[in-house]
Protein backbone atom coordinates (compact mmCIF):
# COMPACT_ATOMS: atom_id res chain seq x y z
CA UNK A 1 0.00 0.00 0.00
CA UNK A 2 1.18 3.37 -0.73
CA UNK A 3 0.90 5.80 2.14
CA UNK A 4 -0.19 9.13 0.56
CA UNK A 5 0.31 12.62 2.82
CA UNK A 6 -1.78 13.39 6.13
CA UNK A 7 -2.09 9.97 6.33
CA UNK A 8 -4.81 8.86 4.09
CA UNK A 9 -4.11 5.89 2.64
CA UNK A 10 -6.70 4.41 0.17
CA UNK A 11 -9.07 7.00 0.69
CA UNK A 12 -9.40 6.25 4.31
CA UNK A 13 -8.52 8.75 7.04
CA UNK A 14 -5.73 6.48 9.59
CA UNK A 15 -5.51 7.37 12.66
CA UNK A 16 -2.23 9.24 12.54
CA UNK A 17 -4.11 11.20 9.88
CA UNK A 18 -7.02 12.21 12.01
CA UNK A 19 -4.05 13.35 14.83
CA UNK A 20 -2.72 15.61 11.73
CA UNK A 21 -6.07 17.16 11.06
CA UNK A 22 -6.48 17.64 14.41
CA UNK A 23 -3.18 19.46 14.55
CA UNK A 24 -4.03 21.60 11.62
CA UNK A 25 -7.55 22.70 12.89
CA UNK A 26 -6.25 24.18 16.66
CA UNK A 27 -3.18 25.99 14.78
CA UNK A 28 -6.30 27.08 12.33
CA UNK A 29 -8.15 28.17 15.20
CA UNK A 30 -4.99 29.91 17.34
CA UNK A 31 -4.30 32.04 14.12
CA UNK A 32 -7.93 33.44 13.89
CA UNK A 33 -7.94 34.22 17.56
CA UNK A 34 -10.19 32.04 19.31
CA UNK A 35 -9.87 28.45 21.42
CA UNK A 36 -11.55 26.15 21.18
CA UNK A 37 -14.21 26.93 23.72
CA UNK A 38 -14.60 29.88 22.74
CA UNK A 39 -18.34 30.80 21.65
CA UNK A 40 -19.52 32.61 18.85
CA UNK A 41 -20.24 35.45 20.82
CA UNK A 42 -17.39 35.62 22.63
CA UNK A 43 -15.47 35.42 19.37
CA UNK A 44 -17.25 38.09 17.83
CA UNK A 45 -16.75 40.50 20.75
CA UNK A 46 -12.85 40.28 20.54
CA UNK A 47 -13.27 41.13 17.10
CA UNK A 48 -15.26 44.12 18.03
CA UNK A 49 -12.34 44.89 20.32
CA UNK A 50 -9.76 44.38 18.24
CA UNK A 51 -11.45 46.37 15.49
CA UNK A 52 -12.04 49.28 17.75
CA UNK A 53 -8.44 49.33 19.05
CA UNK A 54 -7.40 49.58 15.29
CA UNK A 55 -9.43 52.25 14.58
CA UNK A 56 -8.71 54.54 17.92
CA UNK A 57 -5.76 56.66 16.83
CA UNK A 58 -3.16 58.01 18.81
CA UNK A 59 -3.68 62.13 19.34
CA UNK A 60 -0.40 63.44 18.13
CA UNK A 61 1.38 66.59 18.93
CA UNK A 62 2.89 68.09 16.07
CA UNK A 63 5.17 70.82 15.27
CA UNK A 64 5.13 72.69 11.73
CA UNK A 65 8.02 74.55 10.92
CA UNK A 66 7.48 77.19 7.85
CA UNK A 67 10.31 78.99 6.61
CA UNK A 68 8.67 80.76 3.48
CA UNK A 69 6.16 83.06 2.72
CA UNK A 70 5.25 81.98 -0.58
CA UNK A 71 1.76 81.71 -1.01
CA UNK A 72 0.80 78.61 -2.00
CA UNK A 73 3.06 76.77 0.19
CA UNK A 74 2.28 78.95 3.40
CA UNK A 75 -1.68 78.35 2.96
CA UNK A 76 -0.84 74.82 2.20
CA UNK A 77 1.43 74.49 5.60
CA UNK A 78 -2.00 76.55 7.49
CA UNK A 79 -4.16 74.40 5.73
CA UNK A 80 -2.77 71.37 7.05
CA UNK A 81 -2.53 73.35 10.70
CA UNK A 82 -6.19 73.67 10.83
CA UNK A 83 -7.20 70.14 9.52
CA UNK A 84 -4.90 68.34 12.04
CA UNK A 85 -6.63 70.49 15.29
CA UNK A 86 -10.16 70.02 13.93
CA UNK A 87 -8.71 66.25 14.03
CA UNK A 88 -7.88 66.67 17.81
CA UNK A 89 -4.45 67.00 17.53
CA UNK A 90 -2.10 69.35 19.51
CA UNK A 91 -0.49 71.12 16.76
CA UNK A 92 2.49 74.10 16.88
CA UNK A 93 3.29 76.41 14.21
CA UNK A 94 7.00 78.13 14.21
CA UNK A 95 7.42 80.87 11.72
CA UNK A 96 11.24 81.86 11.29
CA UNK A 97 12.70 84.02 7.91
CA UNK A 98 10.31 85.33 5.80
CA UNK A 99 7.14 83.56 7.11
CA UNK A 100 7.18 85.87 10.08
CA UNK A 101 5.36 88.03 7.13
CA UNK A 102 2.44 85.44 6.86
CA UNK A 103 -0.03 87.28 9.29
CA UNK A 104 -1.40 90.13 7.54
CA UNK A 105 -0.31 88.64 3.72
CA UNK A 106 -3.08 88.02 1.28
CA UNK A 107 -2.55 86.51 -2.45
CA UNK A 108 -5.14 87.13 -4.85
CA UNK A 109 -5.15 82.73 -4.86
CA UNK A 110 -4.13 82.25 -1.49
CA UNK A 111 -5.37 83.62 1.11
CA UNK A 112 -2.49 83.02 4.18
CA UNK A 113 -3.84 85.38 6.48
CA UNK A 114 -7.27 83.67 6.66
CA UNK A 115 -6.01 80.13 7.09
CA UNK A 116 -3.39 81.74 10.39
CA UNK A 117 -6.47 83.12 11.75
CA UNK A 118 -8.61 79.67 11.13
CA UNK A 119 -5.28 77.95 13.03
CA UNK A 120 -5.52 80.52 16.02
CA UNK A 121 -9.52 79.74 16.56
CA UNK A 122 -8.80 76.06 16.44
CA UNK A 123 -6.84 76.57 18.95
CA UNK A 124 -3.06 76.29 17.73
CA UNK A 125 -0.17 77.83 18.89
CA UNK A 126 2.15 79.93 16.37
CA UNK A 127 5.37 81.51 17.51
CA UNK A 128 7.97 83.63 15.16
CA UNK A 129 11.64 84.05 15.49
CA UNK A 130 12.27 87.00 17.01
CA UNK A 131 15.92 88.09 15.08
CA UNK A 132 13.97 87.38 11.87
CA UNK A 133 11.03 89.77 13.49
CA UNK A 134 13.96 92.42 14.02
CA UNK A 135 16.02 92.12 10.64
CA UNK A 136 12.50 93.33 8.90
CA UNK A 137 11.61 95.64 11.22
CA UNK A 138 8.60 94.28 13.02
CA UNK A 139 7.83 93.36 16.54
CA UNK A 140 5.64 90.02 17.55
CA UNK A 141 2.25 90.32 18.14
CA UNK A 142 -0.53 88.63 19.81
CA UNK A 143 -1.15 85.90 16.67
CA UNK A 144 2.50 85.25 16.65
CA UNK A 145 4.37 86.50 19.66
CA UNK A 146 8.24 87.18 19.75
CA UNK A 147 9.80 83.62 20.23
CA UNK A 148 13.53 82.30 20.16
CA UNK A 149 15.63 79.29 18.62
CA UNK A 150 15.02 78.18 21.93
CA UNK A 151 11.47 77.97 21.45
CA UNK A 152 12.04 76.24 17.94
CA UNK A 153 13.99 73.71 19.52
CA UNK A 154 11.65 73.09 22.54
CA UNK A 155 8.80 72.75 20.19
CA UNK A 156 10.62 70.38 18.01
CA UNK A 157 11.65 68.40 21.65
CA UNK A 158 7.59 68.42 22.93
CA UNK A 159 6.61 67.16 19.02
CA UNK A 160 5.58 63.64 17.76
CA UNK A 161 6.00 64.85 14.60
CA UNK A 162 7.90 67.66 12.78
CA UNK A 163 6.97 69.16 9.77
CA UNK A 164 8.76 71.47 7.42
CA UNK A 165 7.29 74.02 4.67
Amino acid sequence: MKKLEWGIVKNKLTTSGRKSYFVIFIIFLLLVGCTPNESKTERQANLNLASQKSITKKKMKIAIVIDTKEAEKAWNAFRFAVAATKKGHQVKVFLMGEAVECEGFIHEKYNVDEQLKKFVEEGGEILACGTCLKARQKEGTEACPLSTMNDCVEMVEWADQVLTF
